[in-house]
């Protein structure tokens, strides 16, 4: 069961996530403050840390910041009732490998926990655009290896990738196109494969580099 530590100014906030999760992760612990959390980070070593943007001490970056040494394995994935676009860019630089909105409902909050674990980046589909802005470098020519590369790719395959790229999740993609999460899957899968990638967060960032959202 993956480990998981919650970090937020608001107790409030903190037991209705507990709440939600228990039974599905293993909660190792909470935090209120930035000090707070490097404690607990370095001491339970979590797999996956949900935690705020904001709060009065610092905030997210500097958690990540000054957690990361003591737990290089843990992963953050940020939870916060921002949404704006320099948020997201400064969390995902420090070094967070999601960064989803409160509003997120609890089956997404844990499939987002889930994908982060197993090496995906996660965002919410209207923050991704953000972070394809700020990471994505230029276009590549037309008729070089990218378009070799997509030449391989059916145009349904195309289409999967596309959404990928906006950051959107398997069911959400499944919803879009009107196919199964499953068959989403199987085409992700089939692009991995077709393009020598491992995962998902790998495929993201390739997407990014040819601005194919």
């Amino acid at each position: 069961m993956t480990r998981v530590a919650i970090v937020d100014d608001h107790g409030l906030f903190r037991a209705g996530v507990r709440a939600e999760l228990e039974g599905h992760v293993d909660l190792v612990g909470e935090a209120a403050s930035v000090d707070e959390a490097v404690a607990l980070v370095a001491a339970q070593r979590p797999d996956v840390v949900l935690l705020d943007v904001h709060m009065p001490d610092g905030g997210g970056v500097a958690v990540i910041q000054r957690a990361a040494g003591a737990a290089p394995e843990t992963l953050f994935l940020a939870l916060s009732a921002s949404d704006a676009a320099e948020d997201v860019i400064a969390t995902i630089r420090a070094g967070a490998r999601g960064y989803v909105t409160k509003n997120i409902a609890t089956d997404e909050l844990l499939e987002a926990i889930d994908r982060v674990r197993g090496g995906d980046a996660v965002f919410s589909p209207r923050l991704a655009g953000f972070v394809l802005d700020a990471f994505a470098g230029p276009a590549p020519a037309s008729g070089g290896a990218a378009d070799t590369d997509l030449d391989q790719l059916t145009a349904r395959e195309r289409e999967v990738l596309r959404h990928i790229a906006r950051g959107y999740l398997y069911k959400e993609i499944a919803l879009r196109l009107g196919i199964s999460a499953k068959t989403v899957e199987a085409h992700v899968s089939a692009v991995l494969r077709k393009l020598q990638l491992s995962n998902r967060h790998e495929l993201s960032r390739w997407a990014a580099e040819r601005r194919l959202d």
